[in-house]
């Protein structure tokens, strides 16, 4: 019997065999779903706009569950498992438990393995009885990863049904993670080929937990939605062009888009990545507090993975420690002259800009958008070298449909497979990199803060324009997504000041706002150093985590 998900805005089908295929495999995952983790169908079939409040008062959790799911982050979750409040089993059960709970409201799961959890979170219970110490940072502390990054003995894949496979090892990165003491137990849902701002593939279509009829974003939009209902205390996501950034955004996380090569990708891409060839694809954290993604980078960073993959780049982590210049300067980059960002994230970069600039010890400029059209036109160009040949061959292979917002991308790709004109790319990226850094020095500014996106979480396959964040991964600068206490209000309420758009792209933004309703929506900032400047992207938070009320 198929276990009931709520899913407000179905996907495409393709043929009979990829339809046979797809029931197949969401009925092997259904299976392994005991009944009494099942929510009741009521309220799958009629579910509230805002879902986050179900995995608490379905009666599924006990109370400890529930306390170990939400008293804490992954800094006091680590310690009370250290201190034995609770045994990593404890632990693993229950957010293996949730995270079963939160994928029937938001399908945000490809994989759930919770006895292959609790048995290594046994084992460190064990490790730490025995030797009266824990094994490393993470003890006991669940993490869940994102589809693609390879665990040993589970199944990965780009997105595509045809792409799946089973992996022999880990990763380096789920090495390193596991050798600190982190337990695996879900892996989580990517769109098609990695490539756009919505999860959606054969396995069905991620829903944003605080507003139904919106996106969780993508390519991490699985991992967003479950660290969002607390599934997961501490994901690990990856960007090429906001995956990390938007996804957590939408869904009122934090989450960080290191400058390439200073965390592991070995095996994450294990098949190789097209666009990876001028755009290096990063991983990075996606959690509920600063100092979670500061606990991830320190972990990670300090098992000195350089010695291992020498193609990252040994930069000591300082992190929130880092001090800063006596007076900061800030750069507000309110809007990228393409695209004027909806009200609410108008209101946003407003509110945020009026709290820093009540900072003696902050200096806020203006910061002037550089080239965003152009960006954005060698971004897709990059994106799919191959004029998108690779992946409609690998949907072709199994009758997978094509999704609206996979053709979005492909029918913009440009071939430009030829050697020649791979290196052309590069050369050209090279030099808009050099030109953004002079434009960065006459800014003078040492962060520039931004929205992440056009607006709050999109409806449905309406997340076409990503050149708020891809324009980053372009230069290769850091950048992290930040929540606001704000949320968006109800349709109609808030206006565009300036009723003029500024172009077709514009415009087609101001009809996605007029036709949703984004009330309840999360809206997330992000702050940007120079390529780099990781510590100082984190000191600077430190610096301004009360002005804007960051956890």
């Amino acid at each position: 019997m198929s276990v009931p998900v709520i899913q407000t805005f179905p996907v495409p089908a393709g043929d009979a065999a990829f339809e046979k295929t797809r029931r197949h495999l969401i009925n092997q995952f259904d299976a392994k779903i005991p009944q009494d983790y099942i929510i009741a169908r009521h309220v799958i079939d009629k579910p509230p706009t805002d879902v986050t409040e179900i995995p608490r008062s379905c009666g599924i959790l006990s109370a400890e569950e529930i306390a170990i799911t939400e008293d804490y982050d992954a800094v006091d979750l680590a310690k009370a498992i250290a201190q034995r409040k609770y045994t990593a089993v404890a632990v693993a059960t229950a957010f293996s438990k949730r995270a079963i709970i939160c994928h029937q409201i938001s399908n945000c799961l490809t994989q759930w393995f919770p006895e292959e959890a609790i048995k290594q979170a046994k084992s460190l219970d064990d490790y730490l009885d025995e030797h009266g110490h824990t094994v490393g940072p993470l003890h006991g502390v669940p993490l869940s990863l994102k589809e693609h990054i390879a665990i040993r003995g589970r199944g990965t894949s780009y997105g595509f049904l045809a792409s799946n496979h089973v992996s022999d090892n880990d990763s380096l990165l789920v090495s390193i993670l596991r050798d600190s003491g982190a337990v695996f137990y879900v892996k989580t849902m990517q769109p098609q080929g990695l490539l756009h701002m919505e999860s959606d593939n054969y396995m069905g279509r991620v829903l944003n937990p605080y507003n139904i009829h919106l996106s969780a974003g993508g390519s991490s939009g699985g991992e967003a939605a479950l660290v969002a209902l607390r599934g997961s205390v501490l994901g690990v996501g990856s960007d090429l062009g906001g995956s990390i950034r938007a996804p957590s955004a939408f869904c009122g996380l934090y989450g960080f888009k290191p400058t390439a090569n200073i965390l592991p990708m070995q095996g994450l891409l294990p098949r190789g990545f097209a666009a990876g060839l001028n755009i290096q694809p990063c991983v990075g954290p996606m959690c509920r507090s600063l100092r979670d993604m500061d606990l991830f980078m320190r972990t990670v960073i300090d098992s000195r993975p350089y010695l291992k993959d020498p193609l990252l780049v040994p930069i000591p982590w300082t992190g929130t420690k880092t001090s800063t210049a006596p007076r900061l300067k800030i750069g507000i980059m309110a809007m990228d002259d393409m695209i004027t960002p909806m009200p609410p994230l108008t209101r946003a970069i407003s509110w945020a800009q009026q709290r820093l600039d009540a900072r003696p010890d902050v200096e806020v400029k203006k910061f002037t958008p550089y080239r965003a059209r152009e960006a954005l036109d060698l971004t897709r160009r990059i994106f799919t070298p191959d004029g998108g040949v690779g992946f409609r061959k690998l949907l072709a292979a199994s009758g997978e449909p094509e999704h609206l917002l996979s053709t979005a991308v492909l029918d913009k790709a440009t071939d430009s497979s030829h050697v020649n004109q791979i290196s052309m790319l590069r050369a050209e990226r090279d030099d808009f990199r050099r030109e953004m850094a002079a434009h960065w020095n006459e800014q003078d500014v040492d962060l520039v803060l931004m929205p992440v996106f056009v607006g709050p979480a999109p409806a449905h396959d309406t997340a076409i324009y990503k050149g708020y964040t891809s324009v980053w991964n372009l230069v290769d600068y850091p950048a992290v997504a930040i929540p606001t206490p704000l949320v968006a209000e109800a349709k109609g309420v808030e206006k565009y000041a300036d009723q003029q758009d500024i172009g077709v792209e514009d415009q087609y933004v101001r009809r996605m706002y007029e036709r949703a309703d984004f009330a309840g929506a999360s809206l997330g900032l992000q702050l940007v150093a120079r390529k780099h400047h990781d510590n100082l992207l984190f000191g600077a938070l430190r610096l301004i985590q009360d002005a804007l009320e960051l956890k």
